[in-house]
């Protein structure tokens, strides 16, 4: 099935829209569970409606031998080690923080390519990695070069970040053999039983004590489906059709969504030299997915 571009770079903003408000729903749902049942069911829940989908068109996919493995060490990078960085990283600073530190996960990609798979870095892309790194301290210094954020929390964040990348590298040897939503749906459920044994033990007694209500049910269902399903998809389809290159440029709007998100519904304030440092990240993220002869063009 072939998509018009404005369609294609509509589904990437959608995308986007939803992973940026994905860290306000966390934070809405952190009230009432841990961050490992959070995770938990929200894997869980989403890897039930990405098969009944891929049920019910019957694009069914068999997991050769071979490859079992792959799955098991991506699904440990990404979602386990990914949503243990973010979610806890999450808990300990702020969505706005949260997000800016996951959007530079483009950034840092390219690095990992070129030490990995020998993939080449243009000097743009290093001096927007660089103005990245600069945006980021604006951002979580104080004018006396204290951190105004939980040292912990941005550890776990950057956890995550190579959670994130490390799974890149797998998922490229996966992604040439199976659809990209058979290993969404099939890493989420793997990532769901990773998170099973430490819910069962650590969290179970404390998720039947809530007494659920529709803020919980509507934040959680919300996640499941337009965070960690049709954001996915979304973002399958723009890929393929108009390169990773090109879909990466958008998730310079990820962190722009979640300030917006934030200030509207978590009433977070927002100080100068904070909204300075989103700026100059975005604006490195940018710089670090363009080719010179972009530019000249």
């Amino acid at each position: 099935m072939t998509f018009k571009k404005p369609l294609i770079y509509i589904l990437a903003i959608l995308a986007m829209l939803f992973w940026g408000f994905s860290f306000i729903l966390t934070s809405v749902v952190f009230r009432y569970y841990s961050p490992v049942t959070t995770v938990f069911l929200r894997l869980f829940i989403s890897s039930v409606i990405l098969f009944a989908g891929i049920w019910l068109f019957g694009k069914m996919e068999k997991v050769k031998k071979g490859d079992l493995k792959l799955f098991l060490i991506s699904a440990l990078f990404n979602p386990f080690f990914y949503f243990i960085g973010e979610s806890y990283g999450l808990k300990l600073t702020s969505t706005t923080i949260t997000s800016v530190i996951i959007a530079t996960i483009p950034l840092f990609t390219p690095v990992a390519a070129y030490f990995v798979l020998g993939e080449k870095m243009g000097r743009l892309n290093i001096f927007g990695l660089v103005v990245s790194f600069f945006g980021l301290m604006v951002m979580l210094m104080n004018n006396d070069f204290s951190f105004n954020a939980s040292p912990l929390g941005i550890l776990f964040l950057f956890f995550a970040v190579f959670s994130a990348i490390v799974y890149m590298v797998y998922l490229k040897k996966l992604s040439h053999r199976y659809s990209a939503y058979f290993i969404i749906a099939f890493q989420n459920l793997l990532g769901a039983l990773y998170f099973l044994p430490f819910f069962l033990f650590f969290d179970f007694q404390g998720f039947i004590a809530v007494k659920p209500d529709f803020t919980l049910i509507a934040s959680l269902l919300s996640l499941a489906i337009f965070c960690s399903s049709l954001a996915y998809v979304f973002f399958t389809i723009s890929t393929r059709e108009i390169g990773i290159g090109r879909t990466n440029v958008f998730a310079n709007l990820i962190p722009v969504f979640t300030a917006i998100f934030s200030f509207l519904i978590l009433s977070e304030i927002f100080s100068l030299h904070k909204i300075l440092g989103i700026l100059i990240v975005v604006f490195g993220l940018y710089l670090s997915q363009v080719k010179l002869k972009d530019l000249k063009a």
